[in-house]
This record gives C-alpha cells, sequence and structure tokens, in this order.
C-alpha cells in the first residue's frame, strides 16, 4: 500500500473519534507546549495510545519527532476535545481551508465562535485597525463559501438565542448569505457570483447595524416602549452608520445598501427616507428580511421569542418586505425544521 492510501486508511478508521492533526495546524499550536492533549497512531498494534498531554512541555527531541510523526500522518487529537480545538483554530481562522480532516458542522462551530467574537470587538472598538481582522475574518467566510455555497446550512443552524448587538450581528449575516444563496443557487453553480460581491454582501450584512454602536447602550437594552425622542436618536443608526463607512474606507455600493437602507421598507413605511420598491436595490431588501427575522426570533428585553416559522409566514405576508426573499427565507425555516 502506497505511503498515501495508508495514510487515508488510517485516517478514515479514526475519524469518529479523532482529528488527524498536519503541519499547518501543528505550526500553529505552541511549540514546546501544545493547547490539547495529543494522539499517536501505533502501526504495530493498530492502536491510538497518548503522546503528551495539553500543556506538557516537550524536549526538543520530542518536538523534532512530533513534526515527523505528523508529517507521516499519524498524530491525532481526540474529537471529545472538541471545543478547545474549535477555540483554537478561531484565533487563526484560515486554519479551517487547509484542515481537511475537520466536519463541515465542526468548521461551521469555528466560524460561529471565531465571527460573534471579531464583531463584539470591533463594535467594542470601531476602529480601522480592529476592523482589519474582522475583515481577514469575513473574507475567510467567503473563500470557504465560494468554492462550495451550501456548506452556508451547516452556519445557518448555529444561529444565536439571545440578543445583542454582535449576536444579531453574526444572526442577519449568516441568514443573509444563506437566503441570497439559496435565491441564486443556479448562479453559484454556473460559476456566474463574483468573489467580490459575495465579499461586499457579506461585509454589509454583517455590518448593517455599524451605527449602533453610536447609541447610548441604556436605550438599546431599554424594556419598556421608547418615547419619541429616544426612538429618534436609535433610528439615526443608519446614518451614523454610513458616517462610519467612510472611515473604514468601505465605500462598496452593496455595504452602503444594508447599512443605510435595512429600515426602508417597498411600501414606503420605513426610515430614514421612507423609499419605496423602485428605489430599494437587492442588497437592501435582503438585508431588511433578514433583519427582520433575526429580531422576531430571539428574546429582546421588550419581546419574547417567536418560533421562526412563524416569524418567516408572518413577513411573508407582509407587502413591506420582498416576496420572492420572503418565500426563499420561509422555506429555509421550513427545510430547518424537518432537520
Amino acid at each position: 500500500m502506497a505511503a498515501s492510501d495508508k495514510k487515508a486508511s488510517i485516517a478514515d478508521a479514526l475519524d469518529e473519534q479523532y482529528y488527524q492533526i498536519n503541519l499547518d495546524i501543528l505550526e500553529s499550536f505552541s511549540k514546546y507546549r501544545p493547547p490539547l492533549n495529543l494522539f499517536r497512531f501505533k502501526e504495530d498494534v493498530a492502536r491510538v495510545l497518548p503522546y503528551c498531554k495539553a500543556g506538557e512541555r516537550l524536549s526538543n527531541e520530542q518536538v523534532e519527532q512530533l513534526a515527523q510523526l505528523v508529517d507521516e500522518g499519524l498524530v491525532f487529537v481526540s474529537r471529545a476535545d472538541h471545543p478547545v480545538y474549535v477555540k483554537h483554530i478561531s484565533y487563526q481562522l484560515d486554519l479551517v481551508l487547509v484542515d481537511k480532516n475537520l466536519h463541515e458542522t465542526e468548521i461551521a462551530d469555528i466560524f460561529t465562535q471565531a465571527l460573534t467574537r471579531r464583531l463584539g470587538e470591533f463594535f467594542a472598538q470601531p476602529v480601522p485597525m480592529v476592523f482589519a481582522k474582522l475583515w481577514t475574518d469575513m473574507m475567510v467566510l467567503t473563500e470557504y463559501l465560494f468554492h462550495d455555497a451550501h456548506r452556508i446550512r451547516a452556519l445557518s443552524r448555529r444561529l444565536h438565542p439571545t440578543h445583542n448587538l454582535c449576536n444579531h450581528s453574526f444572526n442577519c449575516g449568516v441568514m443573509g448569505l444563506a437566503v441570497h444563496i439559496k435565491a441564486n443557487a443556479q448562479h453559484y453553480e454556473a460559476g456566474e457570483v463574483k468573489r467580490k460581491f459575495l465579499d461586499h454582501l457579506t461585509a454589509g450584512l454583517f455590518l448593517h447595524d455599524l451605527g449602533m454602536t453610536k447609541i447610548p447602550a441604556f436605550l438599546l437594552e431599554k424594556d419598556k416602549p421608547l418615547t419619541g425622542d429616544e426612538r429618534a436618536k436609535v433610528q439615526r443608526h443608519t446614518q451614523l452608520g454610513y458616517e462610519m463607512l467612510a472611515k473604514l474606507d468601505l465605500r462598496f455600493p452593496e455595504v452602503e445598501e444594508c447599512v443605510t437602507d435595512h429600515h426602508e421598507r417597498l411600501n414606503g413605511s420605513g426610515y430614514p427616507q421612507k423609499k419605496q420598491a423602485p428605489a430599494l436595490g437587492q442588497a437592501a431588501r435582503l438585508c431588511a428580511l433578514v433583519d427582520s427575522f433575526c429580531a422576531m426570533t430571539v428574546k429582546r428585553p421588550f419581546a419574547p421569542a417567536m418560533e421562526p416559522a412563524k416569524a418567516a409566514a408572518l413577513l411573508a405576508q407582509d407587502a413591506a418586505y420582498d416576496q420572492e426573499l420572503s418565500r426563499v427565507l420561509q422555506a429555509l425555516v421550513m427545510l430547518a425544521g424537518k432537520k
């Protein structure tokens, strides 16, 4: 049996219990103190045995031996350590593009943790230096989806159940991409979607509420109806977000639409400009839909969570939203409910 075939057969046999580590992943670990329990496949007894414990100090000889064993495909991590592995990879997100041993659901866990954390860091300090890290991670996501857009399905099953700015932004980003991809499945399969468009739409969906970082927290957390003045202050977030885009050098049409128009409605009932159908682009229509859906389906200070199927049905019956996109959202929710 060829060496490559041998590695593959070992990995296949152990796949349900262990991750097989490659050199890219090993090099992301602390050289002398790997953060996880590592296991070695002993070929003579055909068993996986402990190699070193998490945080255990390795000698120079062990470091060299470990690299050699990894190159031979003989080093593994227990899937029981999945939470630790997810946390480690989430800090170096591009590793999901090179680790061929992760399941799609496991990669979805990593993206969920990484992007939610990055959003939280950026919203706490919305400056270019911090944004650059979030942008890098969003581009890892679009790279991952561009090769197989259907991968968004696993992510869409990992929406946060509680409401705060970073959770809501993550949920809207994921659901917006899920609706967009399903609505344009034929174009993705035919390779007709441009990567830059996907990049910019993704940024717009995740950052649509950027201006909320400038709104006092007590208004966002208030559990009683807002006064007229308070509502006016909150509604300024679309304009504030637009102004912030220039400082971040994010003046792309898809991003601007999501930030400025996600509260506009096709029938002119929205804000801030009461735009109507002809003036609203596809990114704005998409963002408006998923923004409402994601707000309706989580518990907020002033309202309980609504069942996703009920929320999607209400939106599909509301002329304020794009009916074609609403039907796609409804179909996604029904499909998820059958899993």
